[in-house]
């Protein structure tokens, strides 16, 4: 039997509503090309308005929220006909929510408290279905629990001091210099990047999409 080909365009464009070079990379590894339009949600203020309205959020919830105002507000600017994926990732430690730390000496008072023990890295995912009137909007969130090497102060002071931890949510990365600092993950390791592709393939799934829908330009022979 000959080579089956995926098409060099996709069938359905998927648009990622995020600024994250680590999600783009997550998802062109998988062979998607997505169209990078960023949201101009304030996450502070949606997480300030939704707390007014339903109380205190759990932490995957914060993520989810802010995974969903993401994509809505871009299907709201688009017009690429296909789905748009909104994401966040927050990480709980004893039941607190931490996103992106605000500065070097908040990343480094994160550290000291998240060293030599675990955190558990939440990411929402909402896909908004833009092909037309009635299309599917739906989101879940993906956990994993990861376990932080017991790091020195100097280790600190120095991973702090490369700026890494400033730019992402739980002030670590598992894909780059602080990859040295997580000792196990228990779930989807895709997931503490920032995007876990086996939930995105099932809200691809409930919304009629199949996975090779949004993947183009991959040899399947």
């Amino acid at each position: 039997m000959p080579p089956s080909t995926v098409p060099d365009t996709p069938s359905v464009p998927l648009v990622l509503a995020s600024a994250s070079p680590a999600r783009l990379a997550t998802l062109r590894s998988a062979g998607i090309e997505p169209v990078v339009v960023v949201s101009g949600v304030d996450e502070d203020l949606a997480v300030a308005e939704a707390t007014e309205r339903y109380g205190v959020l759990e932490p995957a919830d914060v993520a989810l929220l802010l995974a969903r105002a993401k994509a809505e507000d871009v299907a709201a600017r688009v017009d690429e006909g296909g789905v748009v994926l909104g994401c966040d990732s927050v990480l709980e430690l004893d039941g607190e929510v931490h996103g992106k730390p605000a500065d070097a000496a908040e990343a480094t008072r994160r550290w000291r408290r998240m060293r030599g023990r675990s955190g558990v890295l939440h990411t929402g995912h909402w896909l908004v279905d833009d092909r037309g009137a009635g299309g599917a909007t739906l989101g879940a969130t993906a956990s994993t629990t990861v376990h932080f090497a017991d790091l020195s102060d100097e280790e600190v002071d120095a991973y702090v001091a490369t700026g890494e931890p400033l730019s992402v949510a739980g002030a670590f990365t598992i894909d780059g210099l602080g990859g040295a600092f997580v000792t196990a993950v228990e779930g989807d390791h895709h997931n503490v990047v920032g995007l876990s592709l086996p939930l995105l393939r099932e809200l691809l799934a409930d919304a009629g999409i199949g996975w090779f829908d949004v993947v183009g330009g991959v040899d399947q022979g």
